[in-house]
């Protein structure tokens, strides 16, 4: 009997801990995770961050599992003849206290491993309190409406529900079957390593004798891969609209709260810094960006748009298409659209029209790169592209890799590609993602060789096999594909391989519809079937999800160290900046320009308060000095030589007309754009003693410049001070002494002006008189000697008739010459009419110098007419006309320099600002030297470290 209920007590036993341990499998549904987008590496460092594996099977599991389970031996009793014991109660109550404690130990241990296995399950729960705001408001509130205990009571009982549900023993073990079949790593494994029991399959399918049954098997498996392959982008289908059903809300400001940049938008900002970043105190770029580089129409720019999931860049037939790199930054958003870094234009992809649009500004933002005479350009054309399901990355499209140059090419063409590509490349966070061409020879490939010398480990490389519906076609030995993938045929080593179809070569297929074919394509492909290839290793979706995940584990390995490689060099710099600039503020170049632009404004304003009288004197000397030898040579002197004084004014009047009519008003307006000019400049250059800096000189000279350059005087200016002028020079009435005073004192000025000029003329055709000659130990030349006889004898000629006129008479000029001969001096009749006219000149106004002292008294016959009087002072008058006309006129420009002139110089001055303002290479080329340079070091040091940062301490949130 007692051993009996030993033996019923075992059986508890064992039932109550098989119970238990069966629990997990059991139960309802468990989530398969069909697709890990980790990437694992058993170099990679950043391995240790390998989630944990999913279990897919339906393996038992319960609170009992983490301690190994012993198969119980029962105690056996041995019967035989054994003295009868008369302790059998004790014997009892000691059977019946094992049990007790057997049941009681294995609840509380039971209970205490399920408390345990909770909290974990408990903890790896995701923190979704952030996106409370997901859930309206109403839901949260539904308890105060809905009384959930009446609800809960008017359900049916557990046990009338567990009726309903499906033996799930069963479903675990059709599980357990299909387990052999599939292999125990999540089926979205990468394409970095393989799976123990998929080389287990492999092994086992080598021994099977029986070839039908290996095919069946086969076929059975890629089904089921095929099977949950759909099932994973159906999901992934349904998350990519609900997603953008989210960010649009968002967009829409619904739930009125600030959306913060995306981490990419922040990565891809820095990234842009740098570019514009002159390299320089050992501080290079060594963030990660994914270089995509191939072969010239090896597939590169399908490669992208796919992963882009847009046809965004231009096509050709066989010719050079990509002729600069174009970085494209892939972000998700919940509309599909792209954007250049320096427009606000936004294209909408799901549209043609604005698809054909960016692809025509893409193409024309490369043709204006390249400069003449070059067929490609090292300048980066900067992209961003958002969209619902797109993965985040920063991609930059190289120039194809050619073998020869053609026609119509620049003959550097192969070597500047080259060096474009090892430019990139030789970043060593750079991910690498060499794409070559299927459907070609694999010994034709060229960048293959470059990639390999680039990263010889293949660390950093993910190749990338494209065309493979032609491959399969064309290819004699499927074998070779394989290769190709297995990384055996090339000599370059990589991180993972993939194969992709980028469609039929149409240029108008859709995205949609390359899906599509590729999806068909792999289905029935020979290479799934025959396990030359994995599911994980095909599709451009599997591969934008490896690509993204390989380029957020480099960022994450290597911005840190950018960063304090960065600020070592800020530090360098600001040492710099006090050892040499100690009393200066740090401006960097704009700055600069506007601390400029504001003392060029200064300076300008400043022409607005130069006192009239300033204005006025400097019109009329100016103006003087521009017509005094039209005046005296082309009006005084041929109505001097008149007889009477009516001759006189009558030649005046003529004269002065026409020289109004003609001249006299352009030449007073030249004069007057002149003096602007000169006072502009005088205030440009002016030095301002300690505060003038010199760094703003170039500038300041160009913007002088390009002003003056743009100014034009008002066209009617001219008539109006035609008749202006004209009115001036008819009035001959001297009102007071005063003014004859003036006018006769600006004659005298005048011609002993023109008479110091007359003498310094003949001095020099004569050469040194005597005096000079002793002193100075100088000679005359010969003509000087011949000159010198010459004047000479003109002179003797004047003295014998003080009044003779100014020209001479061909007679005289004979008996000049004939003198000149006797004395042996052979002299030519054109030398001495020229040596004439310069002893005449000098004569005459020496006489007319006389005259002007006469007419001092002469004001109060002027009044009486000179009536009576042999005095005639008609020259005077003229002079007085002429000087009130000057003045006059320059009182005329002062009012219209000031009033307009000077406002519309300003204005230009402005535009011309401005224009330089948005003209980066203008102020390049003007705000030079070192102080600028180490300015413009600092800012982008500085900018680029507090962009880093921010950028790291966002990365930091998401991680967590």
């Amino acid at each position: 009997m007692w051993r009996s209920s030993a033996r019923a007590a075992c059986v508890v036993c064992q039932t109550l801990a098989n119970g238990t341990y069966g629990a997990r499998g059991k139960s309802p549904l468990q989530k398969l995770h069909l697709v890990s987008r980790s990437i694992h590496h058993s170099r990679h460092p950043l391995s240790r961050f390998q989630r944990l594996p999913l279990r897919i099977s339906a393996q038992p599991f319960s609170a009992l599992n983490h301690l190994p389970l012993r198969s119980s031996k029962l105690l056996l009793v041995k019967h035989g003849s054994q003295p009868h014991r008369t302790f059998w109660l004790a014997r009892v109550a000691s059977r019946l206290l094992k049990l007790r404690y057997l049941v009681f130990g294995s609840a509380v241990g039971g209970g205490y491993t399920a408390k345990k296995t909770y909290d974990q399950w408990k903890e790896m729960v995701p923190d979704l309190t952030e996106y409370k705001w997901l859930i309206p408001d109403f839901i949260w509130e539904l308890d105060e409406y809905v009384d959930f205990e009446k609800l809960a009571k008017a359900l049916p009982d557990s046990e009338d529900l567990a009726k309903l549900l499906p033996d799930f023993d069963k479903i675990g073990e059709s599980l357990r079957s299909l387990s052999g079949f599939l292999t125990p790593g999540s089926p979205g494994d990468t394409a970095f390593r393989a799976t123990e029991q998929g080389c287990e399959a492999e092994k086992q399918y080598k021994k099977v004798s029986d070839k039908e049954k290996v095919d069946q098997l086969q076929e059975e498996l890629l089904r089921t891969q095929l099977k949950y392959q759909r099932m994973l982008e159906r999901l992934e289908k349904e998350n990519k609209e609900l997603r953008k059903i989210v960010l649009q809300k968002d967009d829409k400001g619904i739930h009125q709260r600030k959306l913060k940049k995306s981490l990419i938008d922040m990565y891809s900002e820095v990234l842009d810094t740098l570019s514009d970043y002159d390299a320089s105190y050992n501080t290079h770029d060594h963030l990660p960006r994914v270089v995509v580089v191939g072969d010239q129409s090896a597939g590169k720019t399908s490669v992208l748009e796919m992963i882009a999931q847009a046809r965004i860049f231009p096509r050709g037939s066989g010719e050079m298409m990509t002729r600069s790199p174009v970085k494209v930054t892939l972000s998700e958003g919940p509309h599909h659209v792209a954007m250049f870094k320096d427009s606000s234009r936004e294209f909408d992809l799901t549209k043609e029209e604005d698809l054909a649009a960016l692809r025509n500004e893409i193409e024309i933002r490369m043709r204006k790169s390249v400069s003449d005479g070059c067929t490609v350009s090292t300048e980066t054309i900067s992209l961003s592209v958002k969209g619902p399901g797109l993965q985040r990355m920063v991609l930059v499209d190289l120039p194809g890799v050619i073998s020869t140059v053609t026609s119509g090419m620049a003959p550097d063409t192969k070597e500047t590609i080259f060096s474009i590509s090892k430019a990139y490349m030789q970043n060593p966070n750079a991910i690498i993602l060499c794409i070559q061409d299927g459907s070609v020879d694999a010994e034709r490939s060229i960048v293959t060789d470059l990639v390999s010398q680039m990263d010889p480990q293949g660390r950093r490389t993910i190749f990338v096999l494209t065309k493979v519906d032609l491959a399969e076609k064309n290819v004699a030995s499927p074998s070779r594909i394989q290769q190709i993938i297995e990384g055996k045929l090339f000599p370059m080593k990589a991180l993972g391989y993939f194969a992709v179809v980028t469609g039929r070569g149409n240029s108008c297929e859709s995205i949609e519809s390359i899906k599509e074919y590729e999806e068909e394509f792999f289905q029935s492909s020979k290479l799934l079937k025959n396990c030359m290839l994995k599911a994980h290793q095909v599709t451009t979706r599997n591969l934008s999800l490896a690509v993204s995940d390989c380029f957020w584990k480099m960022v994450r390995e290597s911005v840190e160290q950018q960063a304090d490689a960065f600020k070592a060099t800020r530090f360098n710099l600001e040492t710099e900046w006090k050892n040499n600039y100690p009393r200066l503020r740090e401006l960097d170049r704009n700055e600069l320009f506007e601390k400029a632009k504001n003392e060029i404004l200064d300076e300008v304003i400043s022409l607005s308060q130069v006192t009239p009288k300033h204005w006025e004197e400097i019109l009329q000397k100016t103006l003087w000095d521009r017509v005094s030898t039209h005046v005296i040579e082309n009006i005084y002197l041929p109505a001097a030589q008149t007889t009477n004084s009516g001759t006189f004014n009558t030649t005046v009047d003529i004269k002065l007309k026409q020289w109004t009519d003609k001249q006299l008003p352009n030449k007073a307006v030249e004069v007057a754009w002149e003096t602007l000019q000169e006072e502009f400049a005088r205030f440009m250059t002016e030095e301002k003693g300690n505060e003038h800096d010199d760094i703003f000189d170039k500038l300041k000279q160009a913007v002088k410049d390009e002003s003056i350059k743009r100014h034009k005087w008002n066209e009617r200016a001219e008539d109006s001070l035609r008749v202006i002028q004209h009115n001036a020079l008819e009035d001959r009435s001297i009102s007071d002494k005063q003014q004859w005073d003036a006018a006769i004192q600006f004659m005298e000025e005048t011609l002993h002006s023109r008479l110091k000029d007359t003498e310094s003329v003949i001095e020099d055709m004569v050469g040194p008189d005597w005096k000079k000659r002793w002193l100075y130990w100088v000679g005359r030349t010969k003509e000087q000697t011949i000159r010198n006889e010459t004047k000479n004898e003109l002179e003797k000629m004047i003295k014998c008739n003080e009044e003779h006129p100014a020209y001479l008479a061909n007679d005289e000029v004979t008996t000049v010459r004939k003198n000149l001969e006797a004395r042996g001096v052979a002299v030519d009749p054109c030398l001495i009419k020229d040596t004439w006219h310069q002893v005449y000149r000098r004569h005459f106004l020496k006489k007319a110098l006389g005259h002007c002292n006469l007419c001092r008294r002469g004001f109060y016959y002027y009044q009486r007419h000179f009536v009576d009087s042999e005095l005639e002072c008609n020259d005077v008058v003229l002079f007085w006309r002429i000087q009130r006309m000057l003045g006059i006129t320059a009182n005329t420009l002062r009012q219209q320099l000031t009033n307009t002139e000077v406002r519309r110089l300003e204005k230009n001055v402005k535009e011309v600002l401005e224009d330089f303002a948005e003209d980066c290479e203008k102020k390049m080329k003007l705000l030079t030297g070192k102080r600028v340079q180490l300015a413009e070091d600092l800012k982008k040091v500085r900018e680029i470290q507090e962009k880093l940062e921010v950028f790291i301490e966002a990365l930091h949130q998401e991680e967590k």
